[in-house]
């Protein structure tokens, strides 16, 4: 259950680096602090998936958060991604566009975000942002949104990386297209799930035949209510996005979160309703949503997913493999530092075990 060969890449253990979104590259230009955070947190043989990179400049609806659009961003990603190379891991780019989860002033030009709707987002509820009015997409313009998806692809080959998760989940860009409750279109990207589907689909096919799918995953979320993004039919909506995938021979991981978990006796509990979706997809499976060590050993022991992602507690535990090998005692994360803009607090001053002095993991569980 250590090893895995996840498509060409060969994996020493099933724990996965989330995506997590950091807010530290300021003017979205990804900065030298970038190599320490995630070389700290690579190990031979581990999967990293960067935080959310954004394909264009109508792509950001956070403060200091990276793209991958430009000349010098993708110089400035290069030694981020020699770092964690160096350590013998493999790095995938997740390119994202937040849609209208934005603000008129990260917009260029102060412009209204874009959208499938030009229905509004609520503000957010814990931290109180207020989004903009956004602007639906004309028909004839989305052509031009997928095709940034693929030169972000493109350069993050260019930039050293070994692949890209499209982020297809939480309420962004491609979920206001495909759930039902953020698309009101009546053209062809709107009304029936595949109308819905179209954009993501396209931008599956263009990202694939710009890099190959042996280099492509992708994040899902049909179960997810993020942003006002809910659908009235979340298994149909996996069933078909994982359908569209297997079109593509070698598609490399779908990557899906799992349903809001519940407290149960005072336990978390996690639903588990991924297992159809793992099963009707061709490639590695990756699940996400609140796994401890003990129940991701569990999942990876029943064939539930082949590798499970570890958001918060990968973040305050640099690590984590080691620490679930030796079942050592974690670190808490301050949820408090987690969107500031500081180069260390809250980023790369999470301590490591005492006795780690290589950080090479061979031997570990889930």
């Amino acid at each position: 259950m250590t090893l895995f060969k996840m498509g060409q890449f060969e994996l020493s253990h099933r724990v996965v680096l989330a995506p997590l979104t950091r807010c530290r590259s300021y003017g979205n230009v990804p900065q030298p602090h970038a190599a320490v955070y995630y070389s700290q947190r690579a190990t031979k043989g581990g999967l990293l998936i960067a935080e959310a990179t954004g394909v264009s400049a109508t792509a950001q609806g956070y403060p200091a958060t990276p793209g991958i659009w430009t000349h010098e961003q993708v110089e400035a990603w290069k030694p981020i991604v020699d770092a964690v190379h160096r350590k013998g891991a493999i790095f995938f780019c997740q390119i994202w566009h937040v849609g209208r989860v934005s603000r008129n002033e990260l917009q260029p030009n102060g412009e209204a975000p874009i959208s499938s709707t030009d229905k509004q987002t609520s503000p957010a509820a814990v931290s109180k942002t207020e989004y903009s009015k956004p602007r639906r997409l004309r028909t004839d313009e989305i052509p031009g949104i997928v095709d940034d998806f693929r030169r972000a692809a493109r350069n993050a080959i260019v930039a050293g990386f070994d692949g890209v998760e499209i982020h297809g989940a939480h309420g962004y860009l491609l979920e206001q297209f495909m759930k039902d409750s953020a698309n009101d279109r009546d053209d062809e990207y709107g009304g029936s799930l595949e109308n819905r589907c179209r954009f993501a689909v396209e931008v599956i096919g263009a990202v694939v035949g710009e890099v190959g799918a042996h280099r492509v995953g992708i994040r899902l979320s049909p179960f997810a209510d993020y942003m006002e993004c809910v659908d009235s039919d979340p298994v149909a909506l996996g069933h078909y996005m994982v359908q569209q995938l297997n079109r593509h021979e070698g598609f490399l991981y779908c990557h899906m979160v799992e349903p809001r978990m519940a407290i149960v006796d005072g336990r978390r509990q996690i639903p588990h309703r991924l297992l159809p979706f793992r099963k009707a997809f061709n490639g590695t499976f990756i699940a996400a949503g609140g796994y401890d060590r003990e129940e991701g050993n569990k999942v990876v022991a029943e064939g539930y997913t082949d590798l499970v992602a570890y958001g918060r507690i990968f973040l305050a535990n640099p690590d984590l493999p080691r620490r679930f090998e030796l079942d050592a005692p974690l670190n808490k994360y301050d949820r408090s530092t987690f969107y500031t803009q500081d180069p260390v607090v809250g980023y790369t001053d999470y301590p490591f075990l005492e006795d780690d002095s290589s950080n090479d993991v061979s031997s570990t569980q889930a």
